[in-house]
């Protein structure tokens, strides 16, 4: 390694890219390019998968909705168009006999007309568990979440959004203990939540479950499930086990696809994750193409230089340098080269990130969140380039030292 640090060879280094700046720049933007692309596109891919993990949140995302609608096939006696209520009980069978299940969460929505003070307004209720708050976690503010002894003792009590806090609040009161109305009955604030950026159906004030069915005298009707299954189960298959229990218990046809609605968000969320592997791994390609392409460039522009040096590599092999010293002088010069442009590249891709992280990563609506590369990342592109840069310096250097000393002296 002691040739590393000999002035001699990095003396020989410089005036040979000096005697050629224009080809050598020229040269080195094909790696600059390549690795500009790398970083650029990874960057770019890790904010927009920031900005789907951003989007999901703490959402359980191998969960699956499923509610009631009409039937287009008639079965054991009832009319094709017979509407299809859910109820608690289905819920129970599914939980007890669908393999793979993790949690059924039963909600319900409705309209409520709201009234605090001079304020009013009408949002949407929803009746909810406790349970809500694991596989949907709330991002509470002030407060808390639905409790089991709020459901236990069906108290009138809610947890109300940060806007309805604000359209209903004056600035800087406290909000946990005081009343609302809801449907000309008082309710009292437990706690207020910032809404999430995906939610299912929207919901702004939520209720004890148990509560809401008394006030909208639901018995044990349900509006839908929400479905989360364990991570190493397929939540298709969940889906449609589901829905074929459902289908027995409320005497649908077992091919009847419009009984029931669903949206599968596991495999939503799958093609997802899917489409951000593709896009990682074709940024991979199209920079490592890049990259060969430029450091083929380099090689070309060496076997030039090569050609143009014969005479001088002829008068060191007639004084004595060995192949090997030839050959390692060369690859130094190519792998030099390449890594300079790399790091020029990698430069260049962190400003890119910078810029892209100011102009699309800021706010809630951000489409990069927090574009970047890991130092991983950053240390694996520059063994690519050393190993490319090594590889393709060795052309030029069998060129170089396949010429021998007496041709190449007589060489005009």
């Amino acid at each position: 390694m002691k040739f590393l640090f000999d002035r001699d060879t990095w003396q020989e280094v410089f005036d040979s890219m000096g005697k050629n700046k224009l080809r050598t720049f020229i040269t080195m933007i094909g790696v600059w390019w390549g690795i500009l692309l790398l970083i650029g596109l990874l960057g770019a891919a890790r904010g927009m998968e920031n900005s789907f993990n951003r989007l999901f949140g703490d959402f359980a995302t191998n969960s699956v909705f499923i509610w009631g609608q009409s039937t287009s096939k008639p079965f054991k006696g009832f009319q094709e168009g017979k509407r299809v209520t859910l109820k608690l009980s289905d819920a129970q069978k599914i939980q007890d006999n669908v393999e793979g299940i993790e949690f059924v969460v039963p909600r319900n929505q409705s309209q409520g007309f709201v009234v605090r003070k001079m304020l009013s307004g009408t949002y949407n209720i929803a009746g909810d568990y406790p349970l809500l708050d694991i596989v949907q976690k709330k991002k509470l503010i002030k407060g808390r979440f639905i409790n089991q002894s709020d459901m236990d003792n069906k108290r009138k009590v809610a947890v109300i959004s940060e806007d309805i806090y604000k359209q209903l609040f004056e600035k800087d009161v406290e909000p946990i203990g005081e009343l609302i109305r809801i449907n000309n009955m008082n309710f009292a604030v437990i706690g207020v939540f910032e809404l999430d950026n995906f939610g299912g159906p929207s919901s702004d004030i939520h209720i004890p479950f148990e509560t809401f069915q008394q006030v909208y005298n639901q018995g044990n009707q349900i509006g839908w499930m929400m479905i989360t299954g364990k991570g190493e189960y397929d939540i298709k298959q969940i889906e449609d086990d589901s829905k074929l229990i459902l289908k027995n218990l409320n005497k649908i046809h077992p091919e009847d696809k419009r009984a029931f609605g669903s949206f599968n968000l596991g495999e939503q969320f799958a093609k997802l994750t899917g489409f951000l592997t593709g896009m990682q791994f074709l940024t991979w390609f199209v920079g490592i193409a890049t990259l060969i392409a430029g450091v083929f460039a380099i090689g070309s522009i060496l076997l030039i230089t090569v050609k143009e040096r014969t005479k001088e590599i002829g008068v060191r092999r007639a004084l004595g340098a060995t192949p090997f010293e030839i050959k390692r002088q060369i690859v130094v010069e190519a792998v030099f080269l390449t890594l300079i442009a790399g790091l020029m590249g990698i430069i260049s891709g962190g400003w890119i990130l910078i810029w892209l992280d100011s102009a699309f990563g800021q706010g809630e609506d951000a489409t990069l969140v927090n574009s970047s590369v890991s130092i991983a990342i950053v240390f694996v592109a520059l063994l690519i380039l050393i190993i490319l840069g090594t590889l393709i310096g060795l052309i030029p250097a069998f060129k170089a030292t396949s010429i021998k000393p007496i041709d190449a002296l007589r060489e005009e």
